[in-house]
C-alpha cells in the first residue's frame, strides 16, 4: 500500500504561480510513476503531468504545457509540480497518483493510489 499526501495548494491571481508536492509513504513508496490530475466542479478529472519512476521522462496535458513542470527527489519521496502563469481555468482540486508501470497512460483508472487533494483557486 502507498500512501500520497499533497500540499501546496491556495488561492493566487492570474499570472502568479504555486508549487504543488506529493509526499509518499508505504511499501515501495515513491519508486512508481506519479501523475498530478485535477478535476473542476462538475467536471471529469483530467491529466495534467506524470513523471517516470526515475525522473527520466515526462509528460504534460496540452492545456498546461510550458507553463507546468513536474519533477521528483526520490531521496525525499517528493514529487512537486510548479504551476507557471496560473489561468483562471487552471482552478480545480489537484491529486497526485501513482502506479507502478512506467507505461505511459493518462487515464486516471489505471492509478491505484491517490491522495487526498488540493485546492487550487485562480483568480481574474
Amino acid at each position: 500500500q502507498v500512501q500520497l499526501v499533497e500540499s501546496g495548494g491556495g488561492l493566487v491571481q492570474a499570472g502568479g504561480s504555486l508549487r504543488l508536492s506529493c509526499a509518499a509513504s508505504g511499501r515501495s513508496s515513491i519508486s512508481y510513476a506519479v501523475a498530478w490530475f485535477r478535476q473542476a466542479p462538475e467536471k471529469e478529472t483530467d491529466f495534467v503531468a506524470r513523471i517516470t519512476s526515475r525522473g527520466s521522462t515526462t509528460a504534460y496535458a496540452d492545456s498546461v504545457k510550458g507553463r507546468f513542470t513536474i519533477f521528483r527527489d526520490n531521496a525525499k519521496n517528493t514529487v512537486t509540480l510548479q504551476m507557471n502563469s496560473l489561468k483562471p481555468e487552471d482552478t480545480a482540486t489537484y491529486y497526485c497518483a501513482t502506479r507502478s508501470s512506467d507505461i505511459f497512460t493518462n487515464n486516471p483508472s489505471d492509478y491505484p493510489y491517490w491522495g487526498q487533494g488540493t485546492q487550487v483557486t485562480v483568480s481574474s
